[in-house]
Formats: structure tokens, sequence, C-alpha cells
């Protein structure tokens, strides 16, 4: 147990002993010192003096740096252990501690999307190239192709002003469950733009889609546009985009076979039950019967909706507009 006798001992240390008793090197002391956390006295003969106080407030930045807190942030930590309260006590420091956090679940959730790519790939070039036997009739091939490739003359989605409503409102509290296993909190997505590109469904090779779907403007090219923010994924992280989802109204189980499929680096929402759709009034429409989602992307910061874009046309090329939309902001608001 510590007590007046340690503090006696610590007082009058030079760096190199502060240094030592810290566990830290000579050269961490003097870059806290540079950034004002740690202040020594001065001894006579001009070099620095350090007492029990200065080493309590070393250890303490090296604890939260293997946190993963960076000691320019350490500042409401130490201030709070200056005034001898603890962190439950003082509100900056637990924003400081919720920060972290939520700079480690999007790094977690980079990590996994990146794990999903490698073991994809890793499959792909241990799996052998089958032998071909012969060619496939046209109507197969055409069967195969036909959710990736998009017929001529849709129909364009008119601008019915939907979505007008968007930019500037507040994120609901929300959680849905994601293809990675997990859940997502819409009003936590943390720090940095998250991309959440909204669509009515993806089909499947050989699964019909509903009747007239190609009549109904706006519906076709759900997995054309998947496959573009695929293929951007990489530029729109380096454009600033912290996270990209996809989110539409099939479950969970449909939208994995999706990502498998289709190899898709970020993760897809589930909202059967058009909660997001209640929450913002975003717009539906029906077929076949079924309620379905209208192709809008949310660019989302802050927990606030930043920017819309309404209607998407064409699906194909919409990745690339997002793209292009990020880089026009440079690098405002990449860390949050």
């Amino acid at each position: 147990m510590s007590g007046a006798g340690d503090e006696d001992e610590a007082a009058g240390m030079r760096i190199g002993e502060l240094a030592r008793r810290a566990g830290t090197t000579v050269k961490a002391v003097r870059y806290y010192e540079s950034l004002g956390l740690v202040t020594p006295s001065r001894r006579p003969n001009g070099y620095r003096s350090y007492d029990a106080a200065d080493l309590r407030l070393v250890q303490e930045i090296r604890a939260l740096r293997r946190l993963g807190i960076p000691a320019e942030r350490t500042r409401p930590f130490l201030d709070c252990l200056t005034a001898g309260r603890t962190h439950a006590d003082c509100p900056a420091s637990l924003a400081g501690y919720r920060d972290a956090a939520d700079e480690l679940a999007v790094r977690i959730e980079e990590l996994t999307a990146r794990r999903a790519v490698l073991l994809a790939r890793l499959e792909a070039a241990a799996s052998p190239l089958p032998t071909p036997v012969h060619t496939p009739p046209k109507e197969t091939q055409a069967m195969h192709d036909d959710h990736l490739t998009l017929p001529a003359g849709l129909p364009v989605p008119p601008d019915d002003g939907a979505a007008d409503h968007l930019p500037g409102t507040r994120m609901p509290s929300l959680t849905l469950a994601d293809t990675a296993g997990g859940t997502v909190r819409l009003d936590g997505l943390g720090p940095g733009r998250a991309v959440i590109y909204v669509y009515p469904l993806t089909g499947r090779p050989g699964t019909d889609l509903p009747e007239g779907w190609n009549a109904i403007p706006g519906a076709r090219g759900c997995t054309v546009e998947s496959c573009g923010f695929r293929d951007h994924f990489e530029d729109l992280r380096a454009a600033g985009a912290a996270r990209v989802y996809g989110l539409s109204s099939q479950d969970t189980g449909y939208q994995r076979e999706v990502v498998d499929r289709l190899r898709l680096p970020f993760p897809m929402l589930s909202d059967p039950g058009f909660a997001l759709a209640g929450a913002l009034d975003l717009p539906t429409f029906e077929a076949s019967g079924a309620r379905l989602y209208k192709r809008l992307t949310l660019i989302v910061r802050a927990g606030v909706v930043e920017h819309v874009f309404y209607p998407v046309f064409p699906p194909g090329e919409h990745a690339g507009r997002v793209l292009e939309w990020l880089r026009g902001r440079g690098a405002e608001g990449a860390g949050g």
C-alpha cells in the first residue's frame, strides 16, 4: 500500500528515474511534456525534477494508450485524475471512452470485411476451374446473367420529392440485424461518414423477379448497384466513407447469400418490418402484393442525414456518383 513514504521517495526524480518507474522511455516522457500533459519543476541547476503526481500522470497516459487512446487525447482523463476524481464523475472522460469504443467498433468492422474478402479470394484461388465440357445453351447463360446486366429502355424514376425532408434529419434509435452475424445501431454509427444504400430487393439467378419488375421505374438493378459499391469499396473508404451498408426488407439469410455470391466486402442490413421507413418516412412501393423500399442512398454523419441521393438512376453507375460526391468534400468530416 502506498503512503507518504513512497511519495517522499518519488519526489525530486530525474527524467530517467521517472521513465523507469513508469515503464516507458525518456523520449516518451519528453513528448508528453511537449503536449503539456506533464509539467516538471526545475532544480537550481536547470535539470527537470518530477514528483509522485508526475509519475501518476505518466502511468495514466500509458494505461490509456494501451486501450487505444493516443496521448494527444488524454487531457480530460489527466485533468480528472489531478482533481482527485474518478472517471465516472468526469463527463469528458466518459465521452473519451465512448469515442475510443466507437473507433474500435469501426476498426473491427473493417477487419471483418477485409477478412471476408480474403477468405472469398482464398476460396476462389483454391477451387480448381471446371473443365469445360460443352457450351451452355444461350437461354441458360441468359438466366445466369439476368441480374448482372440491365435491359435497355428501363423507365427512369421521377423525382417525386419523397426524400426532400431527409437532409438534416437525425437517425432514429433503431437496431438492425446485419449479415456479419451482429447488429447495427443506426443512431450510433460512429465517427466519419456512413453510406447506406437502400434498395428494393436482390434477385437470384434462375429465380423469377416480381411480375412487371422491369416496367416499375427504379425497381430493376439492385445486383448491379451492389456490385458497383463492391468494386468502388476501397475508393469510397479512401474518400471518407468510414462504413458502407446495403439495406433492404429482405431477411438476413437471403441477404447473406447475396453477400457471399457477389463477394461483398461490407454487410447488408435487414429491415423486414420497415422500421426505418416508419421512423424517417422513407418512400416505398408495392410489387406482386409485397411492400418494398424505393431505391435511395443516405450519407450519415454524426448521427444526422447529411445528404440523400434520390431518385437513383442508373443503378449501375450510382456508386461512382457517391464516390464523386465524397471526393468533392475532401477530408471534411472524415474523423467525425
